[in-house]
C-alpha cells in the first residue's frame, strides 16, 4: 500500500475509528465498560459542594485546566500507525492550525509531496496526490460510517492537547491517584479527563461510545516549554472497536511526535486546491 493510501487510513483511525484492527478479548472490552462506571472514593458535584464550599473552592481551582491559548501553529512532525496488517513508522507530516477554525496537514514522501487535507469544523477534505483522487466528508457522514460521534475539537485536542469538550458547571470531578478526574457525558460519548494535579495539564483522555463500548484513549507525553504554556510534543492514541462480522474488538495505534512547534500571530496560508483532472471518491 503506498504512503498516501496508508496516510488516508491513519486519517480515517484518527477521527472514526475503524473496525478492522488487532483482536483483544472479551474481557478487556468488559473491563473498558467497568473503569468507565466506577466511581473513586471522592466525588464532589456543585450541589454537594454547597456543604464545604471550601473544599469545593479548591478542587474548582485546581482544575482549572492550563489550556494553550493561540492564533496560529504550524508542526513539523512524525506519524507512526502500526494495526494487525499493517505498519508504518515515523512518516513526515506538516501540520497548520487556526485554533477553532481550520486544520490543515501534508504528507511528504520522499523528496515530494502525497498527500494534503484540510479540516474545517463542517467538513473534511482530502487530497490523494498520487492517484489524482479527493474526498470530502462532514462529520456526519463520518459519524454514521464509524459510529462515533466526531467533532473538530477532538481532532484538534489531538495535536495542541486541549479539552476537547467545553467544562459545564454541573459536571463531576473527582481524585484519581496523581490526577483530577472530570468527567463529561457528551450525549453518546462518556470523557473522562485525567488532569494534572499539579501542572493542571490534560494527561489522558478516554472516550468511550456508550451503546457499543468502541473507544479512544489519548495519553500525552514530552511536555516542553513553549510561549510560556506546557506543550505536549507526544500524543499516543488508541483506538479500540468491535467489529460488526465477528463482535471481536480490534486496536490500533497511532503516534504524533512533534519535532517543532510554533505559535504564531501571522497566517501561514492554508492552501488547498482539487485540480479538475482528479476524480472524487
Amino acid at each position: 500500500m503506498n504512503n498516501s493510501k496508508i496516510w488516508m487510513l491513519v486519517l480515517c483511525g484518527i477521527i472514526g475509528l475503524s473496525a478492522c484492527h488487532k483482536p483483544r478479548t472479551k474481557k478487556t472490552a468488559q473491563s473498558l465498560s467497568d473503569s468507565a462506571a466506577v466511581d473513586s472514593l471522592l466525588v464532589i458535584s456543585p450541589d454537594s459542594a454547597r456543604a464545604d464550599s471550601a473544599l469545593f473552592e479548591e478542587f474548582r481551582t485546581k482544575l482549572d485546566v492550563e489550556e494553550i491559548d493561540f492564533e496560529y501553529l504550524v508542526a513539523k512532525s512524525k506519524f507512526s500507525f502500526k494495526n494487525r496488517t499493517q505498519s508504518i513508522d515515523n512518516a513526515n507530516v506538516n501540520i497548520r492550525v487556526t485554533k477553532d477554525s481550520l486544520i490543515w496537514f501534508s504528507v511528504t514522501g520522499v523528496g515530494f509531496e502525497v498527500a494534503r487535507g484540510i479540516i474545517s469544523p463542517d467538513s473534511i477534505a482530502f487530497m490523494d496526490k498520487f492517484h489524482k483522487e479527493y474526498y470530502v466528508y462532514t462529520y456526519e457522514q463520518l459519524s454514521a460510517q464509524f459510529k462515533f460521534n466526531l467533532t473538530y475539537d477532538l481532532l484538534q485536542s489531538l495535536i495542541v492537547g486541549n479539552l476537547p469538550v467545553p467544562r459545564k458547571p454541573n459536571q463531576k470531578i473527582r481524585r484519581e491517584k496523581d490526577f483530577l478526574l472530570l468527567r463529561q457525558d457528551d450525549g453518546r460519548i462518556m470523557v473522562d479527563n485525567y488532569i494534572g494535579e499539579k501542572n493542571r495539564k490534560l494527561k489522558r483522555l478516554q472516550a468511550v461510545e456508550q451503546p457499543t463500548k468502541n473507544s479512544l484513549t489519548l495519553d500525552y507525553e514530552d511536555f516542553t516549554e513553549l510561549n510560556s504554556y506546557l506543550f505536549p510534543f507526544t500524543s499516543l492514541i488508541t483506538l479500540d472497536v468491535q467489529s460488526e462480522q465477528d463482535k471481536q474488538y480490534y486496536q490500533t495505534v497511532i503516534r504524533i511526535k512533534h519535532s517543532k512547534v510554533e505559535l504564531i500571530k501571522t497566517n501561514p496560508g492554508f492552501p488547498f486546491s482539487v485540480p479538475s483532472s482528479y476524480e472524487k471518491k
